[in-house]
């Protein structure tokens, strides 16, 4: 190879590289993986100033979800959480809302993560006099259990006493979770056991009994703690429409998890015996908590407490 053509390919090849950096710009993110506006933010395209924001790609916008709050505002106006604020339990709500929005004072408040789970739920309480049509303070403070995604919404529903759909309304404000869930790259299947309302009207039916779904987790070391707040998640819309449900109340979360000699000591937030009565019910969720506990080796029985107390909890 003479000197020229030694030259020549040196050309070529530094040529070849610019070419490339300057149309394929390794390392920064591709028009084509930008779907939406948190991509377009993260990839760092410029933010328009309005509400909702705009992130501007090469003359493509994307906007920010805000949920339905601006067709709501002459109806229930939110001061927190705002649309996409990060939050944690419990969640303090305050806002207010036209007196029809209240029925007896109050209106359900709803928390549901981005797998359909609903977390929690609490009625927002009137701060004034509600028999008006004028905007009336309110104010909720929401327990809501580990969610299973990053993303979720809180859905102010209006009560609807009648259960007319034409008098339904809701306003869904989207939120982060400050609490993000275990990232894994491997999943393992386990099971919750859930109640089979299908049989609560046989003569003899037996309160204690369970039945398994199954859940996808994490697979950490921390398996059986998973399970439980998987349990604590309840049911989904599909099993539910089985006739599957879950007796423990919205909101409740573990405290602490020790295994230790076959047994399991779990203990839980005042949330666990929330507005529990009845005999069958406390039979249920103690049956739900130590049937999927029980279905790992390592536990043989399973002892229940709420902030530390076992002897006087989760009375009929």
């Amino acid at each position: 190879m003479n000197k020229k053509t030694l030259i020549f390919l040196i050309i070529i090849i530094v040529f070849g590289i610019i070419a490339y950096f300057t149309i394929f710009k390794p390392g920064e993110t591709q028009i084509t993986d930008i779907n939406n506006f948190e991509e377009c933010v993260s990839a760092g395209y410029s933010v328009m100033e309005s509400y909702p924001r705009r992130c501007e790609m090469d003359g493509k916008i994307f906007t920010e979800d805000i949920g339905n709050e601006l067709e709501k505002l002459d109806l229930i106006k939110v001061d927190n959480p705002r649309p996409n604020q990060a939050i944690e339990s419990p969640l303090y709500i305050t806002g207010e809302a036209r007196g029809f929005w209240f029925f007896e004072a109050d209106f359900p408040v709803k928390l549901f993560d981005d797998n359909g789970f609903l977390l929690g739920v609490t009625p927002a309480q009137a701060s004034g006099d509600w028999m008006t049509e004028d905007f009336v303070a309110f104010k909720a403070t929401l327990l809501f259990a580990v969610p299973s995604t990053p993303k979720g919404k809180l859905v102010l529903e209006k009560d609807n006493p009648s259960g007319l759909p034409e008098h339904a309304d809701e306003l869904i404000i989207p939120i982060y979770f400050k609490e993000m869930p275990e990232s894994s790259q491997e999943f393992m299947t386990i099971k919750i056991f859930l109640s089979d309302s299908n049989f609560l009207n046989e003569p003899y039916f037996d309160c204690s009994r369970t039945m398994a779904v199954e859940r996808q987790v994490p697979e950490t070391l921390a398996v059986a703690s998973n399970a439980v707040k998987a349990l604590l998640r309840g049911a989904t819309q599909e099993e539910t429409n089985q006739g599957f449900v879950s007796n423990i109340s919205s909101g409740v979360r573990i405290q602490s998890l020790n295994i230790e000699n076959g047994v399991a000591k779990i203990d839980f937030n005042e949330q666990l015996e929330f507005q529990v009565g009845g005999s069958c019910r406390v039979t249920a969720i103690r049956a739900q908590i130590t049937e999927t506990l029980k279905q790992f080796s390592t536990v043989d029985s399973v002892i229940i407490s709420i902030n530390g107390r076992t002897e006087d909890i989760l009375q009929p």
